[in-house]
């Protein structure tokens, strides 16, 4: 230990020397140089540091948000779940990737329920969301779109895409069709067309109002044109799968392309 001190000490002293040696104005640079280096270090540690890790869960209620929570979680559907009146919140690696080499970046995930009267808890969690998955139920599908309700599965859909925080973050969103592993589900394809077809009509509606009615609102769509999701600022996105069953990898090959390993 006592030949590394004196070493250490050899060092240093021949580093001094070098340094006394120099011009001051290259000393000067010198010290610039690393100080600028130290400052971009300690700014990107804080972006990746800042950098949301927050997945939500969203839809109608009955949709298999929670069934999905815990697949993702723990890869078991729990044996069915009861519908809740308080979001599921909880930090944790993927149940698919426990068994992976290295180290896993744990994710956020909140499943917020889907009754229409604790719609304002989601914006608790947009601001801060690094993906939002909309989940559709695939057998009921039509149902829920038509329903005399007052949050439907296409306005709930609507609302989430011209929220602005969701727009101007430019956070992007999973239209997962669960529950395609009953005969009677429909397909993703059909499912894509409906609620296109159906927020285009919301879309024609909601512009027929005043501005200060809809201040919180970023319009969708091109002026003139049927509505696709193509058209939005945000990227969306259409897969299916099955909760119950464990046919989840849609869903965490969207929450890995966000919120990285």
């Amino acid at each position: 230990m006592e030949e590394w001190i004196q070493q250490a000490q050899v060092w240093a002293g021949q580093a001094e020397s070098w340094v006394r040696q120099q011009p001051p104005e290259q000393i000067y640079v010198a010290a610039a140089v690393v100080a600028i280096t130290i400052l971009v270090l300690i700014a990107a540690s804080c972006l990746k540091s800042s950098k949301p890790n927050t997945i939500v869960l969203s839809g109608l209620n009955g949709s298999g948000k929670t069934t999905l929570f815990y697949q993702l979680r723990d890869g078991s559907s729990h044996q069915g779940t009861v519908t809740s009146m308080e979001e599921n919140s909880d930090t944790f690696v993927l149940h698919s990737e426990q068994e992976r080499k290295g180290k896993v970046k744990p994710v956020h995930v909140v499943d917020v329920p889907g009754h229409a009267r604790l719609k304002t808890k989601l914006d608790e969690f947009l601001p801060r969301a690094a993906g939002v998955i909309f989940v559709v139920d695939a057998q009921d599908f039509c149902r829920a779109c038509k329903q005399l309700q007052t949050l439907s599965s296409c306005r709930y859909l609507y609302d989430i895409l011209t929220k602005a925080t969701v727009v101007k973050k430019r956070v992007p969103v999973l239209i997962f069709c669960n529950k395609t592993d009953k005969v009677t589900a429909h397909s993703k394809e059909f499912i894509r067309k409906q609620l296109e077809k159906e927020i285009n009509k919301l879309r024609e509606s909601r512009n027929a109002l005043s501005s200060a009615d809809i201040s919180d609102e970023v319009k969708l769509g091109v002026p003139g044109e049927a509505f696709n999701f193509s058209q939005c600022q945000n990227k969306v996105t259409v897969s299916e799968g099955a909760g119950l069953t464990g046919n989840v990898s849609a869903i965490e090959e969207f929450i890995r392309e966000y919120v990285k390993a």
